[in-house]
């Protein structure tokens, strides 16, 4: 694997959450497995004083307490580390960054490239961008500059627009890097392969042969230590709008032209602009709110969403949404898409499922298994298919068998995980796997009714933690004769609450 160019990392919110939980480890597994360049420096940016050698040990510390590591390993990398104390919002302490850049050149052999890392709160997204340009850190004539700004994107249509004019007027579209790190799981990058490269597939894709999609992202947790953000974001803005409409864009997309960014991108956002508007009669009847309430399960008690630490007693956040939407183009016209996303369900899963035609054979359609593809994203990624085979005995009864694939078992497959693989793309100029804004802008045009709609308190339903959400969201899909597929056996949606 060719490595990228030296370069100095810049992280702004360094001695945040995210630093020390995905980047740093990230940072360290890339190094230990020989994936980042020759020479390198990491530079730790935020309000809290530090200096270098206590910023080094406080992440050794953090490394050796969660990660697998090697001594002589961690040593080494360590001393790629260095810390900047800074005021963000004030642009004259910037000096002090872009001196501390220059000496990079020398130490380090950096050429100028550099990659700003935005682990910062969201209102900072455009402040930052407008310091660093204040300095000329934005100008690539000494080297490439990147920027990778982190999820929200934006709180709605109008905010993400102005906040893409303000990074805009410093950066080019180029050089901005917005982060899914849901794009960089492996099963959705496979989807591409999976769908294109095998002409098994390729002739089924489509209306003709797939009955309906059904895209799940649950969690089995609360909101935990995230109330204060959560209750003013909610499900729709924290995974809806951003993972899992990426998700189905890459389901939906046509075949690119070329295996490069552009081409890759181009699809995405042509899926994204065929997302049917969302009408008044979609919204009361295709969509679902919810906001999971306090239960009993196996002897545990779970608080419910209002109990939580830092949410309003009065909360009317959603914590789950079930979506009926549609694709309108020649490949899908007519295919319905039902797409969930909740805290509290009784599992951790991301899985895509491919709902095929039943056979238009009279008498085996109605013996027959139905026919899935399940594409696992998380926890255990990989590949289910299933499909009818005859029962043993006499007669021609079917049963429903499988082929079950999963990466872990491929002992020669050292797998990156999620933000590893984004940060290594950004070293290399690889903008596939990041949002470009005219599809966050599709993204939140397709949303913004959605918002809208949920400030009306009469829409949002309750449903015991534990359980797969509200009945009404069931009723999505068995008001046209089908259901969700539990990913957890022997668990049903029995339990439900009135809010």
């Amino acid at each position: 694997m060719v490595k990228p160019e030296n370069n100095a990392i810049v992280i702004f919110g360094a001695s945040g959450d995210l630093t020390h939980r995905k980047l740093i480890p990230a940072f360290y597994h890339l190094y230990a497995n020989g994936l980042l360049p020759e020479d390198f420096a990491i530079l730790g940016v935020s309000r809290t004083a530090y200096s270098d050698q206590e910023f080094r040990d406080k992440l050794r510390s953090a490394l050796e307490e969660n990660e697998k590591t090697d001594a002589a390993t961690l040593t080494k990398f360590c001393q790629h580390l260095y810390y900047q104390a800074l005021n963000t919002s004030d642009t004259e302490q910037y000096a002090v960054l872009k001196q501390r850049l220059d000496i990079f050149k020398d130490t380090h052999h950096t050429r100028g490239n550099a990659v700003f890392y935005l682990a910062t709160p969201p209102s900072l997204y455009g402040v930052i961008p407008e310091c660093l340009a204040a300095h000329g850190l934005n100008d690539e004539a000494d080297g490439w500059k990147n920027l990778i700004v982190e999820k929200p994107f934006g709180y709605d249509l109008e905010s993400a627009i102005a906040l893409d004019k303000q990074i805009h007027a410093c950066f080019q579209e180029h050089q901005i890097y917005r982060i899914d790190h849901y794009l960089g799981k492996e099963t959705v990058q496979n989807l591409l392969v999976f769908r294109f490269a095998n002409g098994m597939f390729e002739p089924l894709w489509n209306r003709n042969f797939i009955d309906f999609v059904e895209i799940t992202a649950s969690e089995s947790l609360g909101v935990e230590d995230r109330g204060g953000y959560y209750d003013g974001a909610g499900a729709v803005r924290d995974m809806f709008q951003n993972h899992l409409l990426q998700v189905l864009a890459m389901v939906g997309m046509e075949s690119p032209a070329a295996i490069n960014a552009d081409s890759i991108r181009d699809e995405v956002v042509k899926v994204m602009q065929s997302f049917k508007p969302l009408s008044d009669d979609d919204l009361h009847k295709n969509l679902v709110l919810g906001q999971y309430t306090e239960s009993d399960v196996r002897g545990k008690h779970l608080p419910g969403y209002r109990q939580e630490h830092g949410v309003n007693d009065e909360s009317r956040t959603e914590t789950y949404v079930g979506m009926k939407m549609f694709i309108e183009n020649w490949r899908w016209n007519g295919v319905p898409f039902y797409v969930r996303t909740g805290k509290r369900l009784p599992t951790r899963v991301t899985e895509v499922v491919i709902h095929f035609k039943k056979t238009p054979h009279p008498v085996f359609a109605a013996k027959s298994a139905e026919n899935k593809l399940i594409i696992r994203i998380q926890p255990d990624e990989g590949i289910l298919m299933s499909f009818g085979l005859k029962k043993p005995g006499a007669g021609f009864e079917t049963q429903e068998v499988s082929m079950d694939f999963h990466y872990d078992k491929l002992e020669s497959m050292n797998m990156l995980t999620a933000y590893e693989r984004l940060l290594l793309d950004c070293m290399k100029q690889d903008a596939t796997l990041f949002a470009r804004t005219d599809a966050v802008k599709a993204c939140w045009k397709f949303v913004q009714p959605i918002l809208d709609h949920k400030e009306q308190p009469e829409h949002l339903f309750g449903y015991a933690a534990g359980t797969w959400g509200p009945k009404e969201a069931d009723e999505l899909l068995t008001n046209d004769g089908r259901q969700w597929r539990f990913p957890c056996k022997n668990l049903a949606n029995t339990d439900y609450c009135e809010l």
